[in-house]
């Protein structure tokens, strides 16, 4: 029997203020199978980072929690990667040394030793998926924008984490740039079958992207409102789509909970997913 990969139980967050309390999140649930794309949308403030950051562990909720792999989190972990707006990358380190980095680190938690030819298989291996081979030597300040979102990418995915959590990650790109790297997240997760949580503000890149897309009310006490399915098949292709009723319909829906409905929802209690053989 497969559990789910991730677990979120009616959880909350509450920040002491001189009035007494302020309450970001509360009765937050959900539950998402091993690689399934989730993005988690909303006006500014509704709790999507908070929640974001209570998955990767770099908060601690005061109500509920959070399973990982049927494990509760307490804390970051390399079972969780989460890839930023900004790259975050070492700038005194080429591109090949940020891999490595990361790979040494995993091997290191595993307690498992590599050699050189070992680590430069891996290294080229996960530079080869975000097609960052060509500019292994170079260092983050020889590169554009997207090619360090690139080796950022390139990097938590060599932490082999069971989720992979992106803040945002092509928010501080150009359209082209991002369009790229949305089709290069599209391609890697179709082959690593990885599960993916992904914040963003804009609604065609979680239709494009998504399995379910997860939309948050406003804060205080924000809550997830809506889960919608995004039904369509895969592989997908942004300009195919462009005319498909489907899509159509699914980004309407989106829009109209942003710009309608936001404010007026309950708690969504979501069933406990069933256990697949």
């Amino acid at each position: 029997m497969q559990k789910p990969i991730l677990e979120l139980t009616q959880l909350g967050m509450r920040y002491p203020v001189a009035t007494g309390e302020f309450i970001a999140l509360k009765d937050v649930n959900l539950v998402v199978e091993k690689g399934e794309f989730i993005s988690l949308i909303g006006h500014s403030g509704c709790g999507k980072s908070t929640v974001l950051d209570l998955i990767a562990g770099l908060q601690m909720p005061t109500d509920g929690g959070v399973l990982v792999s049927n494990k509760e989190v307490s804390g970051p972990g390399p079972d969780r990667a989460v890839v930023f707006q900004h790259h975050a990358l070492l700038p005194w380190l080429t591109v090949y040394e940020n891999v490595e980095l990361a790979l040494k680190q995993v091997a290191i938690h595993q307690k498992k030793r590599l050699s050189k030819s070992e680590l430069e298989q891996q290294v080229m291996h996960y530079l080869a998926l975000v097609q960052m081979t060509h500019a292994s030597s170079k260092k983050p300040d020889e590169i554009s924008g997207g090619m360090k979102q690139r080796v950022g990418i390139a990097r938590a995915l060599a932490m082999q984490p069971n989720v992979l959590l992106m803040d945002e990650p092509f928010g501080a790109l150009d359209a082209l740039t991002r369009a790229h790297l949305q089709d290069a997240l599209m391609a890697i997760q179709a082959e690593l079958k990885n599960t993916i949580i992904m914040i963003t503000h804009d609604v065609d890149e979680a239709v494009l992207l998504s399995d379910r897309i997860v939309m948050m009310s406003n804060g205080p006490a924000a809550t997830i409102g809506e889960i919608l399915t995004v039904d369509l098949p895969r592989p997908r292709d942004r300009v195919v789509l462009a005319n498909n009723e489907r899509y159509q319909h699914v980004r309407q829906q989106v829009l109209q909970f942003l710009y309608e409905k936001h404010t007026k929802v309950e708690p969504l209690h979501q069933p406990a997913a069933k256990e697949v053989a």
